[in-house]
């Protein structure tokens, strides 16, 4: 079953550009760790003129977290999240993770939620979006009772996760699943992830 269209989906995104065509496909790029707590600040305004300046047509960013809608074509999107990645490494000083997702992706990880079924406070959710598709055995090797209360689903390239703990109090951490299944990962909350999956769709 499709994810819930929010009603305020593009309420907080700046569009910096207006540039598709037909060979062009809609992503989202999810960056970790920055503008959190003081660290790493990196304005939106930069960040998309960066995407702008790769290439990419219709880029609008979402919050700070740092969450950026465009268009590519297929030689544009390739090996573009180690460029953005570099750039800003160049230009800022802190190295920043870039996760991307096509419109498509993001659709079908937000559809594919195993905690919604079950008619779950929403606040609870987050998703990791991985880097890489996590080994089989190295997923099913994580300890399901690492956080008592706590609950997780690896789905492909996503890790699901149901925390009435909160996410400041889990020990579902990035650090946890990065280091077991050798990969990198980034969270967002469930809001934010519908939000994209709109903001996608409004450019697809």
């Amino acid at each position: 079953m499709a994810p819930p269209t929010p009603k305020s989906a593009h309420s907080k995104a700046t569009t910096t550009v207006s540039r598709h065509s037909k060979t062009c496909t809609a992503y989202v790029a999810l960056l970790r760790g920055i503008n959190v707590g003081g660290k790493n600040t990196l304005p939106m305004k930069d960040l998309a003129a960066l995407f702008t300046d790769a290439g990419c047509g219709n880029v609008s960013t979402y919050i700070q977290s740092g969450n950026v809608v465009f268009t590519a074509d297929a030689k544009c999107a390739k090996g573009l999240a180690q460029e953005i990645s570099k750039q800003i490494e160049k230009g800022f000083g802190i190295r920043v993770p870039v996760i991307l997702r096509s419109a498509e992706e993001l659709h079908h990880a937000a559809a594919n939620n195993p905690f919604l079924k079950r008619g779950t406070d929403v606040s609870t959710l987050h998703v990791y979006f991985l880097a890489d598709v996590p080994a089989a055995g190295s997923a099913t090797a994580l300890d399901p009772d690492r956080s008592p209360g706590d609950s997780f689903k690896v789905r492909g390239g996503e890790i699901y996760l149901h925390l009435p703990n909160g996410m400041a109090r889990t020990k579902l951490s990035n650090a946890y699943f990065d280091s077991k299944l050798v990969t990198i990962s980034t969270d967002r909350n469930w809001r934010t992830v519908l939000k994209l999956v709109e903001l996608a769709r409004m450019i697809q």
